[in-house]
């Protein structure tokens, strides 16, 4: 979520890849921590990262990601370079041909302010809803047309979204996406009562952005990264319309991992029935727009996530800067449930500072470590973070460590 005005994702597909080879990156500890002698491939840093690489007009991320000296790009290249995932999402990302692209060769894969770069062989972009228009009067004002009357909040296709970098190759014949997907066939939804007319409610499509399942293979195993936005529960009326599609934006991760009769409503844009096989791998990734005690979402909505009984919470991750920057901001981050330390999110009031960004293994992959990117103002990369108007983006880059068992 940006504040105080809002933006969104748009449709340019594609999946490809930047390397037929995988390539052996240097990985290195988030700083501030010392690196394990001699970490293990197996050893795999899962992230996410709302990057605020999207512009206010059509086409303009692509002339900045071709020209290569654009400080906010820069600073968020950095800041993957910092942190060194090995798989990350990257949230609020203008989708155009060949911008993924150009932000790796351009920006990733050179040396920002003395950071090692990074190479990933392996992307995956695909088709989100944001920008697209509807053709139905999505809300409420009585004219369809303009941005709130897209599938997803949006100025143009391809603002807001998404794409997935990853070291280790994807399976890209194996990608499930559920663009598609219509609310209205979520059983037990939490669609506003007499909002929609009967032709929108049921065409309206669940998902803001998109939902991903991209599988990753990393030595001979399988991981499901489960990737996806949901829209912020603002910017509506008494209805609730954006905090009631949150919170089943939400629901249908918790749904699609659970095995059996509560993922079988769930198909695909291709057409493929029900949910992750049992005992499979995932992680699942994204700025969720929800955190579990503050905010405006509806109440429990990332918890559909946090209680689950196959989703790893054990170790949640924190910061240092999270805490100095509530303290220091004071205002209604004093008056918040939530522990400062989880924070991923600098917001003005309301809502304030929140966790609303996160990296949630299952159950079967054991977290070693994980952390939020937000060094206290003392250490040199706060400038990476800072304060408004943010040097790069309003979110922190999350990242978790886990261990796959080694194949002989």
């Amino acid at each position: 979520m940006t504040h105080p005005t809002r933006r969104a994702v748009g449709a340019a597909a594609m999946a490809l890849t930047l390397a037929a080879a995988l390539g052996a990156a240097p990985t290195s500890a988030a700083p501030g921590r010392p690196e394990p002698p001699g970490r293990p491939d197996m050893d795999v840093r899962f992230a996410t990262f709302n990057a605020s690489l999207n512009r206010e007009v059509e086409g303009e991320l692509t002339q900045r990601l071709q020209a290569g000296d654009d400080q906010q790009i820069r600073n968020a290249a950095e800041t993957l370079q910092r942190a060194r995932p090995d798989v990350v999402l990257i949230n609020e990302f203008d989708q155009a041909p060949g911008n993924a692209e150009l932000f790796h060769d351009n920006y990733l894969a050179v040396p920002q302010n003395g950071a090692e770069p990074l190479d990933y062989p392996y992307t995956y972009v695909a088709p989100v809803n944001t920008g697209v228009p509807s053709g139905h009067d999505l809300n409420g004002d009585g004219v369809v047309g303009g941005p709130d009357d897209a599938w997803g909040f949006g100025l143009f296709p391809g603002q807001y979204g998404m794409v997935v970098y990853s070291r280790y190759p994807i399976d890209v014949d194996a990608v499930r996406t559920f663009q598609l997907f219509r609310w209205a066939d979520m059983p037990g939804n939490v669609i506003p009562e007499g909002f929609y007319d009967d032709d929108a409610r049921e065409a309206l499509r669940l998902s803001s952005k998109s939902h991903w399942d991209v599988p990753v293979t990393i030595g001979g195993h399988t991981v499901h990264v489960l990737a996806a936005h949901p829209t912020p529960p603002t910017f509506d009326g008494p209805e609730d319309r954006n905090g009631r599609r949150n919170h089943d934006e939400i629901r249908f991760w918790a749904d699609y991992v659970s095995p059996g009769q509560r993922s079988s409503y769930i198909y695909d844009d291709e057409g493929g029935r029900g949910g992750l096989e049992p005992g499979a791998r995932f992680v699942i990734v994204g700025d969720y727009n929800a955190d579990p005690f503050d905010g405006d979402s509806l109440d429990g909505a990332i918890n559909q996530l946090l209680d689950h009984p196959r989703i790893s919470t054990k170790v949640t991750p924190r910061s240092p800067g999270g805490p100095e920057q509530a303290l220091v901001q004071g205002g209604v981050n004093l008056e918040h449930r939530g522990d400062p330390a989880f924070d991923t999110a600098d917001f003005s009031e309301p809502p304030g500072n929140l966790r609303v960004d996160y990296v949630l293994p299952s159950t079967s992959l054991p977290v070693l470590d994980a952390q939020v990117f937000w060094p206290l103002a003392s250490d040199p990369l706060f400038r990476l973070v800072g304060t408004y108007p943010f040097p790069t983006s309003d979110h922190r880059l999350v990242w978790a460590d886990v261990r796959l068992p080694h194949r002989p």
